[in-house]
C-alpha cells in the first residue's frame, strides 16, 4: 500500500503510542456507493460546510494515480491518500494502521471520513475497525451510501455491477439519492421502489450535486456491531467484481474538444473514467474529466498550483479493453505540437 499526506509518500512503520487513551473515541464515517455516485463531491461539502468539526478524510481509489484525492478542493492538510489496491480486501490492515496514526498525529481531527473506493464492498471495512482493541479510539459512527440516481438501472438485475450496489446499500445506515433532478421524478419514484423491494424501512435522502446537511452525515450515533456481520437480503448475492484499474499522466496539453469526442466513444465495459486535465484550450487552470457510463463532463477547474499535469484513471470490466488501446485513445487526444518558426 502506498499512503500520502499533502502528496508526499509516507513510508510505513511502527505504530505510535497507543497509551494516550484519554481521549472520547473518534466517530468515524464510511462513504461507500458506486463509481460516478457522487462521493468526492459529498467529501468537498463535509471538508468546506460550517459544522466547527476537524475532519480528516482518508481517501481510497482503486488503481496506482489516487485522482479523488486532486479533486478534493480547498483543504489538504487532513487528506490521506490510500493507493493501489481496495479497502475492503488488501488495504484493510493498513487502513486500520492509517487512521491510528491519523489519530496520533499533530492534529487529533474531532471526526475521521473514510471515501471508500467505487468498487468497495463497506461490511469488509467496517468489520475491521469492529476489534475490541480499537473501541477507546475509534467509533464506527455510521456508513452512508450514495446512490447515482440517474444509473442505478444502467445495469441488469443480475449484473454483478447491480449486485455490488446492493451490498453497499445493504451496510448502510442511510442512502444519499444523488442527482435526482438528472434522473427526473418516475426514475427516482423507481429506484425508491427498487430498494423497498429489497430493504425494509432504510433512510433515503434526495438530493442533486450532494447537498446533504451535515447533522445527519456526522456524528448520527453508533453503527449496531451486528450490522457488519448481517445476512444479505433475498436476491443479494455476496462477491466482489473484478475490474481493471489504468491510468494515464502527460505534461502535455491536451485538446478538450477530441478529448470529449473520444470519451462518448469509449467501450461499454468502461464503467468509470475521470481525472484532471492539462487541456490546451484552458492552459491557466485544470479541467476537470468525469465520465460515468455515457455521461461525459469536462469542467472548469482551479488554477494550477504547479507545473500542469494531466491525471487520469479508467476503470473497466476486468479483462474487456487492452491497455494498449487505452493508451491510443489518450494520445490521439494530445494537442499538435508546433516547430518553434525559424527566425528570418
Amino acid at each position: 500500500m502506498d499512503v500520502e499526506r499533502n502528496g508526499a509518500r509516507v513510508e510505513d512503520g511502527p505504530l505510535a503510542d497507543q497509551s494516550s487513551t484519554s481521549h472520547a473515541p473518534v466517530p468515524l464515517t464510511i462513504l461507500t456507493g458506486f463509481l460516478g455516485a457522487g462521493k468526492t463531491t459529498l467529501v468537498n461539502h463535509i471538508l468546506q460546510g460550517d459544522h466547527s468539526r476537524n475532519v480528516a478524510v482518508l481517501v481510497n481509489d482503486f488503481g496506482s494515480v489516487n485522482v479523488d484525492s486532486d479533486l478534493i478542493v480547498g483543504i489538504e492538510d487532513n487528506v490521506i491518500s490510500l493507493t493501489n489496491g481496495c479497502t475492503c480486501c488488501s488495504l484493510r490492515e493498513d487502513l486500520v494502521q492509517t487512521v491510528l496514526e491519523t489519530l496520533d498525529g499533530p492534529h487529533r481531527p474531532d471526526h475521521i471520513v473514510l471515501e471508500a473506493s467505487g468498487v468497495a464492498e463497506p461490511g469488509g471495512i467496517a468489520m475491521a475497525f469492529n476489534s475490541a482493541s480499537l473501541q477507546d479510539r475509534i467509533r464506527l459512527d455510521s456508513v452512508m451510501c450514495v446512490l447515482d440516481a440517474e444509473q442505478v438501472f444502467a445495469y441488469p438485475g443480475e449484473s454483478p455491477l447491480t449486485q455490488l450496489k446492493l451490498q453497499q446499500i445493504a451496510f448502510a445506515d442511510m442512502v444519499v439519492l444523488n442527482k435526482v433532478g438528472l434522473a427526473g421524478p418516475s426514475t427516482v419514484a423507481a429506484v425508491r421502489q427498487w430498494i423497498d423491494q429489497y430493504f425494509n424501512n432504510i433512510r433515503v435522502f434526495e438530493t442533486d450535486f450532494a447537498h446533504v446537511p451535515p447533522e445527519i452525515l456526522l456524528s448520527v450515533g453508533r453503527l449496531e456491531a451486528e450490522r457488519t456481520g448481517c445476512e444479505l437480503p433475498d436476491g443479494v448475492r455476496q462477491g466482489h467484481p473484478e475490474f481493471d484499474s489504468w491510468s494515464y499522466e502527460t505534461s502535455r496539453p491536451m485538446s478538450l474538444d477530441a478529448l470529449h469526442e473520444q470519451m462518448c466513444r469509449l467501450p461499454g465495459t468502461v464503467y468509470r473514467c475521470k481525472g484532471i486535465v492539462h487541456g490546451a484550450e484552458m492552459q491557466d487552470r485544470a479541467s476537470i474529466l468525469q465520465v460515468v457510463c455515457r455521461r461525459v463532463e469536462i469542467t472548469p477547474g482551479l488554477a494550477w498550483s504547479g507545473e500542469p499535469v494531466t491525471k487520469v484513471v479508467v476503470i473497466s470490466e476486468s479483462g474487456t479493453v487492452a491497455p494498449d488501446r487505452l493508451q491510443e485513445i489518450f494520445d490521439s487526444c494530445l494537442a499538435p505540437v508546433h516547430p518553434a518558426t525559424a527566425a528570418g
